[in-house]
């Protein structure tokens, strides 16, 4: 089978003769003398498109054979017209290229391996076998970027017998027989079947999201080409609606939001305070009642503990505090200095819809039941 996509990956139409078709998993499974379809492989997702009028939902190499899901059966001995989904593979071209550039500036400062490999619908993920820190990703996508804008060409070969062994490139095991080298010359060597761009400047630009620490070394999350552009407009519109809310310029932001951030811890502070003196006040209110049940409207469940708490030291029995409404449910808070709570919490929230638990002394959760039913159970219950 010619496997059209190794020698031009900007072949987006062709002609091929349908050598077998028969059912299989998801569709047809067409197998032709010659393809353009790059199959799924090397961490690189399988091309979309069509053959004849049949739509083309899946591409996999079996032995050394292309094999089409197609969603219509196709004629054997018949020849059909093939076309790629151009945007698509064009998208994995800029990514898959833009990896090898950064995975091979990578191992050259570095000597990071590429030990994995994912291009997903979104984003490109990268395993390397070494720890890096945020500074040498902000030197990496930088370098990865002054590569593209020298737009250095790409080449695509198949060396054999002694220049495959004088050739230095990257792979992730041992290979034999006939070996694709991918070289961006000055950033990476590499054996690889996935389809890239003629040039590095057809990557566009490179951008690093994010780093996480894994199995001794680190997963990177990139984007490139359009996805960095529709990535990084998201952004950019993300920004620009923040720096309107906060009347700050698009660069100042981030300190704008620290402000913010400052003036509403000072205010939640404040809120809490008044809060617990609103609570004293209340719980001054039951001073020796003993059992007492109450409902107040708007409390977090922090706020609910700290009222339960300060009711408690004052009532002289168990206090169960409840917050929210009819219809959404109620948060609930019940305490009983050295009491033992659990009967009445499992038989609270068998009877009144509830989740919730605790320790003997004090429980916390919520109940679906309505206001009379709760106030029912806890006039039978004793309380």
């Amino acid at each position: 089978m010619e496997k059209l996509y190794e020698e031009n990956p900007y072949l987006t139409r062709f002609t091929a003769a349908v050598e077998l078709c028969r059912p299989g998993e998801g569709g047809w499974e067409v197998i032709l003398d010659r393809t353009a379809f790059y199959p799924e492989g090397g961490g690189q997702p399988w091309d979309l498109g069509r053959l004849g009028g049949a739509e083309v939902t899946r591409v996999r190499l079996l032995g050394d054979r292309v094999v089409h899901t197609c969603s219509a059966p196709l004629e054997p001995g018949t020849r059909t017209e093939g076309e790629i989904d151009w945007p698509r593979r064009f998208d994995l071209m800029q990514n898959h290229s833009g990896e090898h550039i950064v995975s091979g500036i990578a191992h050259e400062k570095w000597g990071c391996e590429n030990v994995g490999f994912h291009m997903g619908a979104e984003t490109v993920a990268i395993d390397f076998d070494r720890a890096l820190a945020w500074e040498q990703l902000a030197v990496l996508e930088e370098a990865a970027n002054r590569y593209i804008w020298e737009d250095r060409p790409v080449s695509v070969r198949f060396p054999e017998g002694e220049e495959l062994e004088r050739t230095a490139y990257r792979s992730k095991k041992a290979l034999t027989g006939r070996v694709r080298i991918v070289s961006f010359p000055g950033a990476d060597v590499c054996a690889c079947c996935g389809t890239h761009v003629s040039s590095a400047g057809q990557v566009g630009l490179v951008k690093l999201l994010s780093l996480q620490k894994l199995r001794g070394g680190v997963r990177i999350e990139l984007v490139c080409g359009g996805r960095a552009l529709k990535y990084l407009s998201g952004v950019w519109e993300q920004n620009r609606q923040v720096s309107n809310l906060l009347s700050a310029k698009p660069l100042e932001t981030g300190a704008a939001a620290e402000r913010l951030l400052e003036e509403n811890a000072g205010l939640k502070e404040r809120a809490a305070r008044l809060e617990q003196e609103q609570f004293e006040g209340l719980a001054g209110r039951y001073a020796g009642a003993g059992d007492v049940v109450l409902f107040q409207e708007g409390l977090t469940p922090g706020g609910l503990r700290r009222l339960c708490a300060a009711v408690l030291e004052r009532c002289g029995g168990r206090c169960a505090c409840f917050s929210g409404a009819d219809g959404a449910g109620w948060q609930y808070a019940v305490g009983e200095k050295g009491g033992d709570l659990r009967p009445l919490a499992k038989e609270l929230n068998r009877a009144l819809e509830g989740r919730g638990g605790g320790k003997p002394d004090f429980v916390q959760g919520a109940v679906r039941a309505g206001r009379r039913e709760i106030e029912a159970f806890f006039a039978a219950f004793g309380g």
